[in-house]
């Protein structure tokens, strides 16, 4: 009798998962469009999680990526397996710091520069901030392409977008040139 119950419950919860499988539905993939993206020039703070890499012509490195985002400072976390490694760059009122946790904390008045010698790559640092939440820098000239736009002699491609509550948010993203590619895969968005 309790065997017959047994068999009766695991068959019920059987039933219940096989009919549990047609209540979820794969989201089909989100295509780019700089339309949908226009409000988020607004968005005033924003942070992401993600895996970053970036490969030059003779170097390449990938971190995990933690950037917070607020109206006049960007801080962006990057670091190994396990948290190893740990640098942080945080970038205000055109002065950036380079926290590498050894206790010699960098600063220069020149954040382009800086930051390009400390990696040892060109990386547009401060057109990124509108890259990676999928807007062209307002400041410069774009041209659109079919997954995202041309600025600055870099190419920003949206490979695959996300919803994010009611917005829809880069996933995969591509920025290249002839001397960089850089890819962003973002885990997690927080917005407001």
């Amino acid at each position: 009798m309790l065997q017959t119950k047994v068999k009766l419950i695991i068959w019920f919860f059987c039933l219940l998962l096989l009919s549990g499988c047609s209540f979820f539905t794969v989201e089909p993939n989100i295509p780019y469009s700089k339309t949908v993206t226009l409000p988020l020039y607004k968005l005033e703070q924003w942070s992401l999680e993600g895996r970053l890499s970036i490969t030059g012509r003779n170097d390449s490195w990938t971190a995990n990526v933690d950037w917070q985002h607020s109206l006049n400072k960007e801080q962006i976390k990057l670091s190994g397996p396990l948290g190893q490694g740990a640098t942080l760059i945080q970038l205000s009122k055109g002065v950036v710091t380079i926290d590498r946790g050894d206790g010699k904390v960098q600063t220069s008045n020149q954040p382009k520069a800086f930051i390009n010698k400390q990696l040892g790559l060109f990386v547009p640092v401060q057109s990124l901030r509108y890259w990676v939440i999928g807007l062209p820098e307002p400041t410069m000239d774009f041209v659109e392409t079919a997954t995202g736009f041309k600025q600055a002699g870099w190419l920003i491609e949206y490979k695959q977008m996300q919803a994010v509550k009611t917005i829809t948010m880069p996933y995969k993203l591509n920025v290249t040139n002839e001397q960089v590619k850089l890819k962003l895969i973002v885990d997690q968005w927080l917005l407001p």
